[in-house]
């Protein structure tokens, strides 16, 4: 454990945008976190290994990432974040997401939860990704109308992706757009989710909505005692038909899962705290069997309404020790990521009051699957793409989701474990032509130069 001095030890407690202050202060633009070879974790400056420390203290969510990349904005006082936790199976990936962080260190926990999450998504889809996320502190007084500085913002992330040679490829997530990813595309080829002008495959909400309701067709015919085929595709057969879906967040992906529990002959009733959304979304379903709720951010609405199925489709931590013991449901199954605050106590904690769930990395990863696809090109009916949506393939959503879900019942675990365990198998199997070639950027770029105490990379050599 190193000695620190108060002010180095309150960085972690600090906002993202005093952090940003403080450190361009210093003349600290880059940063960045790596494992020690100890078991610690290695900071790239002597201010910042008070963190370090906190970090390698954090059991829960921090899994010796390879490589934890920041950069303070010239723009603003927001940081740049990449967050690397596995690579054996390809380079790290996941979306940049957009979001005010309370404290500097929960801006990390987001970002080194959401990463790992991408690598058990990644490995569980049968993609050759391994695990990352992108991050951006966003100041809470931000105006997002605010184009010009906005555009500026991006396009320094996109160089700030650049510079980290590859290891990470990003993509749209919560509070980026198509036009932020274009903004990134012009500073740097290591993205997906580019606009379609540009020959990308655009917002991935849609195709992630579409696994989400595999996921839950799977966990209904488990409960059910049936097996679909997939020449059940198209008919009225989904065991949907007939269940009250309970959706919490209409956003992008929330809106359109509505649209396909309706379609399978679902009820909804869906919640979110934007009541002008609400508002706004009324005319589209207007004479069907949807039902809108404005709720505050405090409710437990709609966690203890009783349902069939329980989405949650907005931000993670939802299903904690607060909300658990108020569940009125039989099957959870939704889309937003790291949906259990505690994975371990809290997959515990639902699989004891007979409550099957279905974990989010598992169901809700058709829009990486889109982002992984679209570096090859486009076909019509792209079987590349349509068979993680079908009943048979063994590496489907539907397949996978049950294989896990009967490995749990079965091993007297809760199926978060058995997803977990499944993952972690499958994320250590090398890329079958580039092996673990993210790892060797990351020791490139955190490498100490004989005649510096730092990497070159954090040296701020190719700064402005």
């Amino acid at each position: 454990m190193h000695t620190h001095d108060q002010t180095s030890v309150a960085l972690t407690e600090r906002s993202p945008e005093s952090v940003a202050s403080h450190l361009r202060a210093l003349g600290i633009r880059r940063f960045f976190f790596v494992p020690d070879g100890q078991g610690g974790v290695r900071a790239s400056h002597p201010e910042l290994e008070a963190v370090a420390d906190v970090l390698a203290a954090d059991h829960c969510d921090y899994d010796q990432h390879e490589g934890i990349f920041c950069e303070v904005s010239e723009h603003a006082d927001l940081i740049h974040g990449a967050f690397i936790h596995r690579t054996v199976r390809g380079q790290g990936q996941g979306g940049t997401r957009f979001w005010n962080y309370p404290t500097f260190m929960k801006f990390i926990r987001d970002g080194v939860r959401l990463s790992r999450g991408m690598t058990y998504k990644n490995a569980l889809a049968d993609i050759w990704w391994g695990g990352g996320k992108g991050v951006i502190s966003c100041p809470p007084e931000f105006k997002r109308n605010h184009q010009e500085l906005r555009q500026s913002i991006f396009e320094e992330y996109g160089r700030f992706i650049s510079s980290l040679k590859g290891c990470y490829i990003t993509a749209e997530d919560v509070g980026t757009t198509t036009d932020d990813m274009n903004a990134i595309f012009s500073q740097t080829r290591f993205i997906t989710c580019i606009p379609r002008k540009k020959g990308g495959s655009g917002n991935p909400s849609g195709m992630t909505a579409l696994g989400v309701v595999r996921g839950m067709e799977a966990g209904l015919s488990y409960l059910a005692g049936i097996r679909l085929k997939d020449t059940d595709r198209g008919s009225t057969s989904s065991p949907l038909k007939g269940k009250h879906v309970v959706v919490q967040g209409v956003g992008h992906v929330g809106q359109i899962v509505i649209d396909l529990v309706i379609k399978a002959g679902a009820r909804v009733t869906a919640t979110d705290i934007n009541a002008l959304r609400l508002d706004q979304l009324r005319d589209r379903w207007h004479g069907q069997p949807v039902e809108l709720i404005c709720t505050r951010p405090e409710s437990l609405m709609p966690l203890d309404l009783a349902c069939d199925v329980l989405c949650p489709a907005a931000t993670g931590g939802s299903l904690n020790p607060v909300s658990i013991p108020h569940l009125k449901t039989s099957l959870i199954c939704g889309a937003s990521n790291n949906q259990l605050r505690d994975p371990e106590r809290d997959g515990k904690a639902i699989a004891e009051r007979g409550i099957l769930y279905v974990p989010d990395f598992l169901v809700n990863r058709m829009g990486i699957v889109n982002c992984a696809n679209e570096q090859y090109g486009y076909v019509t009916h792209d079987d590349g793409f349509d068979r993680h949506l079908s009943y048979d393939w063994e590496a489907s959503v539907y397949q996978t989701s049950l294989r896990v879900i009967e490995h749990a019942m079965t091993g007297g675990g809760h199926p978060h474990q058995a997803a977990i365990s499944l993952a972690e198998e499958l994320s250590w199997q090398p890329h079958p032509i580039w092996g673990h070639r993210g790892h060797k950027i990351i020791r490139d770029l955190t490498a100490c130069l004989s005649d510096q105490s730092m990497s070159s990379w954090a040296n701020n050599s190719d700064l402005k």
